[in-house]
Formats: structure tokens, sequence, C-alpha cells
């Protein structure tokens, strides 16, 4: 009997073994994020905004840009581009706009993001973009080594950040990062907004970017867009509503 009951756990087995398995494969990894901040920022300004996409099981990184060029800024995008393990989505604010339309013509990126954002052509700066779209920045002026600065808390508070508390701007000034003039002069070789699909947050409330503007950009990028009554600094002041545009891309690219 012990015998029988042997050889028919045995053919069992092999049959298993040896069927088709019909069980859903597992779910492919999600996408990595990478955060590219723009002027008068670095890279703790998505403070708020990178736990919440951790926590929905996204590898994040946030690039620290060196703001002395747009080659610089782009270089240093890709050497993080490149330790992502698989496909991307790439989002920049503002001035990171810019370097995302450069650095995201990597192979490995999926989509772009784009939160308030300066968005050239091919072939174009961010100072001919604003002088295309009538849209000239105005108050900025660089100092004797040619870089712009905004580290004045209530400046910083009025241009970038009007619906935040004042501590918190201020906090945010403490940190800001000068932008070299010329990088708004540098243009992209060419935009990767033309192969990969993308997205625009525009922001109703801003004082650094016009809104007329950034719905203009959003227009010629084609892009997935989206409005919310925030200052120029949405990730620190609505995280929850960037992280879910971010979300959507990614669940979009990934179909």
């Amino acid at each position: 009997m012990l015998r029988l009951f042997r050889g028919w756990l045995f053919g069992a087995l092999a049959l298993t073994l040896a069927a088709p398995s019909h069980a859903a494969p597992p779910p492919a990894e999600p996408a990595s994020i990478v955060l590219v901040h723009g002027a008068f920022a670095d890279g703790s300004s998505w403070s708020r905004v990178i736990p919440l996409l951790q926590q929905r099981g996204y590898r994040v990184t946030a690039v620290q840009l060196p703001l002395t060029s747009l080659a610089d800024d782009v270089a240093a995008t890709r050497r993080v581009l490149d330790r992502q393990p698989g496909p991307v989505v790439l989002v920049g604010h503002s001035w990171g706009g810019v370097v995302v339309s450069e650095a995201g013509n990597a192979p490995q990126v999926k989509a772009v993001v784009y939160l308030s954002a300066l968005v050239p052509d091919s072939g174009e700066s961010a100072q001919a973009l604003l002088q295309r779209l009538d849209a000239p920045m105005q108050g900025l002026a660089p100092d004797a080594a040619g870089l712009i600065w905004l580290d004045d808390a209530r400046a910083f508070r009025e241009v970038m950040a009007g619906d935040l508390p004042p501590a918190t701007a201020a906090a945010l000034a403490a940190v800001q990062k000068p932008l070299a003039a010329r990088a708004f002069t540098e243009a992209v070789s060419h935009a990767a907004w033309h192969d990969k699909p993308s997205w625009y947050l525009v922001t109703s409330r801003d004082h650094a970017l016009p809104p007329r503007t950034q719905r203009l950009i959003a227009q010629q990028v084609r892009a997935h867009t989206q409005e919310l009554a925030s200052s120029h600094l949405s990730m620190a002041s609505h995280p929850e509503v960037v992280a879910r545009l971010i979300e959507r891309a990614a669940r979009q690219a990934g179909r």
C-alpha cells in the first residue's frame, strides 16, 4: 500500500511540474523617479514629495544641480540617470525643465513631468523661449561673478512661495542656490518632449513664471496638463497633488 501511495505521489508531482503554469507573471518593477530642482533651490525642495513617492513603492532620487551652466546641470542629471536600475520618470521644476528637456533624451527615460517649468524647443535657450513668448524675466540681475541670487527671505516668499508660512519660506530661502546667468543663454540640442510623453503642472498663483506663459508652454509641448492654485513651489505647498501627478505619469508610461 505504501509503495502504491509513493508511486501515486511521485506521478502527481511529475504531472504538476510538467503542466504549463497559468499563474500571472509578477508585477513589473515600478519606474524610478528622478527629481530635478530649479534655480534658487536645491534637492531639499523635494523633501515633502519624496516620502510620499517612496511610500508608494518608487525608487526616488533628487539631483543636486550645480546651477553653473546648462551643460553642468545636464551632466549631473545624467550621472543620476545612469545609476537607475530600469525605466525612469524624469521630473523638472522651473529651470529644471530646461535641464530635463536635454537630459530626458537618455534611453531609460520613459516620461517627462514638468512643474511650472521652462521648456525650450530644440535649438532654443530659456532666454530665447521667454522672448518668443513675450515674457522676459525681470528684476533679477547677476552679481559681479555672473550669478543671479534670490536670498532675501521676504523677496523669496513673494516670488516663489506665497502660499507657504513665512518661516517655511525663510528656511527654503536659506538653502537657495544662485543660478549662473549664462545658463539662460545655453540652448537645448534636442528637446526630449518631442519623443517622450510629457505632463505639465500649471501653477495659477505663480509670481515667478506667469500662468499665461506656463499654459503656452504646456500647449507647445502637447503635454497632459493639470492646473493647481499654487505658488511656484508647488512641491512644498501641495506635495500630495504633485506626488499623484508624478505617479500618474509613471503608471501611464509603464503601460
